[in-house]
């Protein structure tokens, strides 16, 4: 418990002391369009009752948590397949690079056409941004499993689903986890693009109402709302990454000392 209160202060400390600069700096300002941090906060409390966390917030997270989750099942899973056979990656590898080249935003207009403007497209726009990262860093980290351990394992005739779990994935793990890391700044970020198209509700559609009404500091305290959402997100992450990941990271002191 000790150690998950130091990280913890650890990640919270830049945090606190980005706010009392930006309290500092904006402290005096009558700007219209940079209000002070005083303000922003102000009007937080106001906007960000528990009536809007539930019409904006709540949807934008579940959006959110959706498209990543199936964009985590449908990377590993095709970079398990891809990574394990040099045919299949040959096969594969040039349409992937022409996919993994087009923006996702490009696409909003098009998956519109298809899925309509309800909650599945701006889930499939958080799948199609999401799925690269992790599925580009499964790939090589299949790939790089150790080929004297797939060999050790085939001759204890170790093959089939305990291979794959005890020794492909968790050796690919730390690269998962680093696509992962990426791909959830990626899914925070298309989650407010999708939700600027067409949208009823969610974190991106507030945000553009404030600004379309001039309501600038309630626009600025969406922004706020976003980067706290991200921060919490990531440092749960991160607690779910040290726990899955605790013998890798013991691996790596041990090899230090």
């Amino acid at each position: 418990m000790t150690a998950i209160a130091r990280k913890v202060a650890a990640a919270l400390a830049l945090p606190v002391v980005l706010f009392a600069v930006w309290w500092l700096a904006t402290g005096s300002s009558e700007n219209f369009y940079f209000p002070s941090l005083r303000v922003i906060l102000s009007s937080f409390g106001e906007v960000w009752t528990g009536d809007r966390l539930v019409t904006d917030v709540l949807p934008s997270v579940l959006r959110l948590l959706c498209g990543y989750l199936a964009a985590v099942v449908i990377a590993v899973t095709a970079g398990v397949v891809i990574g394990s056979s040099p045919r299949i990656r040959a096969f594969a590898e040039p349409a992937l690079e022409f996919l993994r080249a087009i923006p996702p935003p490009v696409l909003v207009p098009i998956i519109m056409l298809f899925a309509g403007i309800g909650d599945v497209m701006k889930i499939v726009v958080i799948v199609f941004g999401c799925v690269w990262p992790i599925l580009l860093n499964t790939v090589e980290g299949v790939r790089a499993v150790d080929g004297v351990l797939l060999d050790t394992a085939r001759s204890y005739g170790i093959g089939g689903v305990a291979r794959l779990r005890h020794l492909v994935l968790r050796s690919a793990s730390p690269q998962i986890f680093a696509g992962m890391r990426q791909a959830l700044s990626l899914g925070i970020i298309l989650m407010v693009i999708s939700e600027m198209f067409a949208a009823s509700n969610g974190l991106g559609f507030a945000i553009v109402q404030f600004q379309r009404s001039f309501a600038i500091p309630s626009m600025w305290s969406g922004i706020l709302l976003l980067g706290i959402l991200g921060f919490l997100l990531s440092l749960v992450f991160r607690l779910v990454e040290s726990r899955a990941l605790s013998w890798y990271h013991g691996l790596r002191r041990s090899q230090r000392s």
